[in-house]
């Protein structure tokens, strides 16, 4: 049975060759939540005329087809303009390649709608057989992010399974040019503390598939490590400038 259409909540998911685990990722969200807008990214597996067969038969489901590869964050902030557009307010974010928990968008969305100011991250819950080097590199990405933000309660900042406010979102991401690629999830998280926005962590599985499960990961260690140092010297630097504004709001909020 399809979900009953929220008007205020949608969930965005950005693809860029996911291989067809994207199949089985979309129909798991649309037993979940309705609507579900996919944001092809420039891919050039064979997936995007499989998703635009499954949107024609699903009343649910918007496939947004970009034309070429851009990013991540470009993705999702493409998404962001089409709900701020038809009046949705909060975007539920979650990858194509299988590794998030369809089944709890609910849970993550009814939190949302408690805290509607409040961004709802979900906290990596690891399986055994999660590379146990990008379970531990995540670590530096973190305490990073939770030094830029004066500890707020960052659990974790790489995982993209989460509920966004729309608005400040929108506005972060217009205000300047990063936020773009795999940079995407850690700055935007440290963006919106900054801008009030107060994080709730609520504890989700990850899975790793298999290449024999269809799993398909683009993580490139050395470029997308090197992009994080970047970012993270950049946010760092700004968060010097910004510091005397952050104590001032640990101060009132005290």
């Amino acid at each position: 049975m399809t979900p009953a259409r929220s008007a205020t909540r949608v969930v965005l998911i950005p693809s860029y060759n996911p291989g067809r685990v994207v199949f089985d990722t979309v129909t798991a969200a649309l037993r979940q939540w309705n609507p579900v807008w996919v944001i092809v990214d420039g891919s050039t597996d064979g997936t995007v005329d499989g998703l635009q067969k499954l949107a024609a038969s699903e009343p649910a489901l918007r496939v947004v087809v970009l034309p070429g590869n851009k990013g991540k964050g470009a993705a999702v902030l493409q998404g962001l303009d089409l709900a701020a557009g038809e009046g949705y307010t909060h975007a539920l974010t979650m990858d194509s390649d299988g590794q998030h928990p369809a089944e709890l968008i609910p849970a993550f969305m009814a939190a949302s709608a408690a805290q509607p100011d409040a961004m709802i991250l979900g906290r990596p819950v690891f399986e055994a057989s999660a590379p146990s080097l990008r379970v531990k590199g995540r670590m530096i990405s973190n305490w990073w992010a939770n030094l830029e933000t004066l500890w707020a309660g960052i659990d974790d900042s790489l995982y993209g399974f989460r509920v966004y406010p729309v608005a400040p979102l929108r506005r972060v991401m217009r205000r300047q040019p990063w936020m773009r690629r795999f940079d995407f999830d850690p700055e935007a998280v440290v963006r919106m503390c900054w801008h009030g926005v107060r994080p709730v962590n609520l504890p989700a599985p990850v899975k790793y598939l298999r290449p024999d499960e269809g799993g398909v990961s683009h993580f490139n260690y050395l470029r997308d490590n090197v992009l994080l140092t970047w970012m993270h010297l950049r946010l760092f630097l700004e968060f010097l400038l910004r510091l005397p504004l952050l104590l001032a709001r640990r101060w009132r909020q005290a």
